[in-house]
């Protein structure tokens, strides 16, 4: 496992691009936390993929399958990384 480190300007405040990123439906992403933003979604999620299915207002919706079920979960897009 890669351990990578936050450059200088990216330590401290979030930054308000992640903040307003768009993510569009069917993109594939990974539920990360950032430090100095307190997650909001359950602690057993960090590390895992999904997919966007829709929003609800600034949010997403990301389905992710936990043991043997895909199951819905509504998570802000700064928790959010846009796997390639």
């Amino acid at each position: 496992m890669v351990h990578q480190r936050k450059r200088v300007r990216e330590k401290g405040k979030l930054r308000l691009s992640q903040y307003f990123k768009e993510i569009s439906e069917g993109t594939d992403v990974a539920v990360v936390t950032d430090v100095g933003v307190r997650a909001m979604f359950p602690k057993r999620l960090k590390g895992l993929n999904g997919k966007v299915i829709g929003s609800r207002g600034r949010f997403k919706l990301v389905q992710i399958k936990t043991v043997n079920k895909m199951k819905t979960f509504i998570i802000h897009p700064i928790h959010l990384r846009v796997l390639r």
